[in-house]
C-alpha cells in the first residue's frame, strides 16, 4: 500500500529518515536534485513520498539531504522546520568521530560504534540526554532509519549519517523536553511514522477506536498520556497492545472504558499531568486547566508540612522542580514526605477516576496509578495501581 500525503502527516523520524536517503542517492547516483523519496514507515506498513527540499554532494564521500517537517492537520510547533541528514560513505568509528559515534547513540539503541554498518549520530539540535550524554534518537528512528538505508547499501559498505535540526535547540525551549531529562534539543521519539492530531477533537474518535478494539482482547488496559509513557511502559514489560494512547483526553477515554466492559485500568503517566486528575481535573492539558503547584501544596499541608516548606513548593516553577525540594527535604531531614505526598495524591487519583467512571456509566471500576519523574524512574504506584503492574508485567 502506498499513501502519498495523509492529513495526519508524518513525525520527525520520518522526515529525518528521508533527508538521510536523499543524501545517499546523491553519492551513490550522482544526482544534484531530487524531488522526492519513498520512506518504508514501519509503523504502519505503508509507503511515503516525502518532497525533497535540497540534496547535494558538499565533498567527495559526503552529501547533504534536506526535508522540512511537515505534520498535517497537526498543531506541532515543528511545521515547516526544515530536517538536515548529512551522509559519509566509508567506515565510522576511527579516531574522534567514532568516539563520538558512541556518545550520540540514542538511549534506546545499542552501541552504535565501529563495526556497524550504518552509524547514526546526532548532531546540531538534536537533543541529548543529562543522564549520559547520549543524543535523543529512539529505538523507532534508529529502525526507520536502519531499515531504509540499509536496503541502498551493499552488505561491505558503510556509512555515518549525522542527524541534524537547524532550529531544534530554538524549538525545544517551548516543549516540555527539559522536564524528561532531554536538553539542547528536539527528540526524535516516536512509535509510529504517522503524526496524530492529538489535541483535535476528531482525535478523541480515533483514541475511542483504538480503546474499543484494545478492549475486546484485555480485560486491564494501561492508559499513556503520550509517547515518553509509551516507550517506558514497554521498557518495564508490559504488553504494547495493551497500551492505550490518550494524549489530554484522559476523561472521556475513562468512560469510554467503563462502557466498553473493561474490568481494570491502569494509569501509567508522568506526575505532573497525572496528578491534576486527584483535583478532578480530566482534560489535562494546560491551556484548558493546570493547577499542579495548587495540588501539591494541599497535599503537602494535608501531610502536615511545615508552612515555609509548602509555601516554597507553591513558589516552584514546575512540578519536577517540586519534587525535587521534597526530595531535598527528606535527604536533609531523614523525612518520607515524598512517599507520603506522592502516595495520598496516587489513592486520590484511583479513587476520582473511578469515581469519574461511575458517575458516567453506573459501573465501579478498579483503576490503579504509576507516576514516574523526568528521569523515567517511577516515583509512586498506588496499592492498585502495584498489583496491577504484577498482574500483567
Amino acid at each position: 500500500m502506498t499513501k502519498t500525503k495523509p492529513l495526519s502527516g508524518y513525525t520527525l523520524p520520518v522526515f529525518a529518515c528521508a533527508a538521510a536517503l536523499a543524501a545517499l542517492r546523491c553519492l551513490r547516483e550522482g544526482i544534484q536534485s531530487l524531488e522526492s523519496v519513498s520512506v518504508n514507515l514501519l509503523e504502519p506498513q505503508i509507503t511515503a513520498e516525502i518532497p525533497i527540499e535540497q540534496a547535494s554532494v558538499l565533498k567527495t564521500g559526503t552529501a547533504l539531504g534536506v526535508t522540512r517537517s511537515d505534520p498535517g492537520e497537526n498543531l506541532d510547533l515543528t511545521r515547516n522546520t526544515p530536517v538536515w541528514a548529512m551522509v559519509e560513505l566509508g567506515p565510522g568509528g576511527e579516531g574522534e568521530s567514532g568516539r563520538e559515534g558512541e556518545r550520540e547513540t540514542g538511549r534506546e539503541g545499542e552501541n552504535r560504534g565501529e563495526g556497524e554498518q550504518i552509524v547514526i549520530l546526532g548532531g546540531e539540535g538534536i537533543g541529548r540526554h543529562t543522564v549520559g550524554g547520549g543524543a535523543a534518537i529512539y529505538d523507532y528512528a534508529m529502525r526507520l532509519l536502519r531499515s531504509n538505508l540499509s536496503r541502498e547499501l551493499a552488505p561491505s559498505e558503510k556509512i555515518t549519517v549525522t542527524l541534524i535540526l537547524p532550529s531544534g535547540r530554538q524549538l525545544a525551549t517551548r516543549t516540555s523536553n527539559e522536564a524528561f531529562g532531554v536538553v539542547e534539543g528536539l527528540s526524535l521519539l516516536g512509535t509510529t511514522g504517522i503524526s496524530q492530531p492529538l489535541s483535535a477533537p476528531g482525535q478523541l474518535e480515533v483514541y475511542r477506536e483504538q480503546l474499543q478494539q484494545k478492549a475486546e482482547l484485555f480485560d486491564t488496559l494501561v492508559f499513556c498520556i503520550g509517547e515518553n509513557g509509551l516507550d517506558l511502559a514497554r521498557q518495564l514489560g508490559i504488553n504494547p497492545d495493551r497500551l492505550v494512547k490518550t494524549a489530554n483526553w484522559l476523561g472521556p477515554l475513562l468512560v469510554e472504558a467503563g462502557c466498553q466492559g473493561v474490568r481494570s485500568i491502569l494509569l501509567f503517566g508522568y506526575h505532573g499531568k497525572l496528578m491534576k486528575l486527584a483535583a478532578g481535573i480530566f482534560h489535562t492539558h494546560h491551556h484548558l486547566a493546570d493547577g499542579r503547584r495548587e495540588i501539591l501544596t494541599a497535599y503537602c499541608a494535608k501531610a502536615g508540612m511545615p508552612a515555609d516548606a509548602c509555601s516554597a513548593i507553591f513558589a516552584a516553577a514546575t512540578a519536577e522542580d517540586a519534587l525535587g525540594q521534597l526530595r531535598a527535604l527528606d535527604a536533609q531531614t531523614g523525612s518520607n514526605w515524598v512517599d507520603r505526598i506522592y502516595g495520598d495524591i496516587a489513592r486520590q487519583i484511583d479513587l476520582r477516576s473511578s469515581d469519574c467512571i461511575f458517575t458516567h456509566t453506573n459501573l465501579r471500576i478498579p483503576v490503579g496509578s504509576v507516576m514516574f519523574g523526568r528521569d523515567r524512574k517511577i516515583i509512586v504506584k498506588s496499592d492498585i495501581g502495584d498489583t496491577f503492574m504484577t498482574q500483567i508485567c
